[in-house]
């Protein structure tokens, strides 16, 4: 899933982008598409007074996608409006290892360790080691040792 991307970071560049095409009024057209990685196109209106001002006048209703074109090339092709529903989808899913290692603490009294965890959920040492901690980093388990071995134990208070 790509990353979100504030609308406010795209909005700002198409507030900037309307200023600049504002500069065509004191004879300095095509600002806004140089602005937007249009060059050539911007280098046209400027000798062109706009392209003869038809261009500018069109670009009132391309500006929009101008600066949302330019913004995902600079920062990558992701999407520009929050969308609350992929972001709900992707944490709240039944397949996240964190809700895996949930259901097997719950399955051992509210207790895991890190050799457990590798082998139900087939993962490596270190993605399990890296999950658990940031899980103990958020306050939800608690790291403690078996007296006996000295294993490395994680205790989720909630589930025991």
């Amino acid at each position: 899933m790509a990353a979100i991307v504030p609308s406010h970071r795209v909005q700002n560049r198409k507030t900037t982008s309307y200023l600049l095409w504002v500069g065509w009024v004191f004879g300095v057209g095509g600002l806004h598409r140089i602005y937007n990685g249009k060059i050539a196109s911007g280098l046209l209106w400027m000798v062109t007074w706009g392209f003869f001002g038809i261009g500018q006048l069109v670009d009132l209703l391309l500006i929009p996608d101008m600066a949302e074109q330019r913004h995902r090339k600079l920062f990558g092709d992701q999407p520009s409006e929050f969308d609350p529903q992929s972001v709900v989808a992707a944490t709240v899913s039944k397949d996240t290892l964190s809700v895996k290692l949930l259901r097997l603490a719950r399955l051992h009294g509210g207790q895991i360790t890190v050799t457990q965890a590798v082998m139900e959920t087939g993962q490596s040492f270190q993605t399990i080691e890296t999950e658990l901690m940031a899980m103990v980093k958020s306050g939800y388990v608690d790291v403690t040792n078996r007296p006996d071995s000295g294993v490395v134990v994680y205790e989720f208070p909630e589930l025991m």
